[in-house]
């Protein structure tokens, strides 16, 4: 079966580009760069070499090298930067496992293909490798899709997708162990965000190059009404007391390892040394006290 083309790739990373000639707007992955740091924290290793997998930035691949997580770095960017491999998160132009951490930060939400590159990054790993990633995730902008699907709907007899359909938490974890990874694990953060108004929102998205690139977009833009309207029941339906507005960002982190025969391992049906019974301290059949409610 053939992969559901969901996004316009070319239009993704022209989007992008205009955003990066423009100005940036780098709060979000600010604060997805510190979490990473965190994260790799608790990892008692340093990596001799790094891949940074489309991180719209070098903001991510900068601070690893800095901090010294990182010995050496290799980066893989969506759109022409000096020193970086140009590329596609979909199609990486890697061979062979060579890298020890591979990181992508609030890029993956943007593949037709996810599966297939999570497999790719898997590849590009040596045995035991780490991959470390952050996408926006199912939660996001959710705000902004109700106001304008209801706007749309009340002045243009029809509703067409202006916010892309981002992975859920749920089905992230039995990707990784699709695409080969042990150990791994999911998390999400909830971010939100407060603006005058819808038009302040919207115009960050299109300083991150969010703004929509669905293959199945509406190809003239919204009328200006309809615009309008979408700030008002934004306002409406979700403006705090203050009269400002919430917008929603879900970073939905994902990790695993390349196999390698020194990680843990469950042990298997009937191997256990210890009863559960004995491990609780109580007879075959009995139920554990329960502590009172005060």
């Amino acid at each position: 079966m053939s992969t559901p083309l969901v996004f316009d790739r070319s239009l993704v990373r022209l989007r992008l580009a205009r955003a990066l000639k423009a100005g940036y707007a780098d709060f979000l992955l600010a604060r997805a760069v510190e979490d990473l740091q965190e994260r790799l924290s608790t990892v008692l290793r340093t990596f001799s070499l790094a891949l940074d997998v489309g991180t719209p930035t070098p903001l991510a691949a900068d601070v690893l090298l800095r901090s010294g997580l990182a010995e050496g770095m290799v980066r893989l960017s969506p759109t022409p930067e000096p020193g970086s491999v140009l590329g596609d998160e979909e199609r990486l132009p890697f061979s062979g496992a060579k890298f020890d951490l591979a990181v992508s930060l609030l890029a993956l939400q943007g593949v037709n293909d996810l599966p297939g590159a999570l497999i790719q990054i898997r590849r590009a790993l040596k045995p035991d490798g780490l991959f470390v990633g952050a996408l926006l995730g199912g939660s996001s902008l959710n705000e902004l899709r109700q106001a304008l699907t209801q706007a749309e709907a009340e002045l243009e007899g029809g509703v067409s997708p202006h916010v892309a359909p981002f992975a859920d938490l749920r089905d992230i974890g039995g990707l990784l162990q699709r695409a080969g990874f042990a150990l791994p694990v999911t998390d999400s953060d909830i971010i939100r965000v407060r603006y005058a108004n819808a038009f302040a929102l919207m115009r960050d998205l299109r300083a991150m190059g969010l703004t929509n690139a669905l293959n199945d977009r509406r190809r003239t833009p919204l009328k200006r009404g309809t615009l309008i309207r979408a700030a008002e029941v934004y306002a409406e339906r979700f403006a705090d007391p203050d009269g400002r507005i919430p917008a929603t960002f879900e970073i939905v982190w994902l990790s695993g390892w390349t196999p390698h025969e020194s990680q843990q391992k469950p042990l298997a049906p009937g191997s256990a040394k210890m009863r559960l019974a004995d491990a609780l301290g109580v007879k075959e059949g009995e139920t554990p006290a329960q502590p009172e409610k005060e």
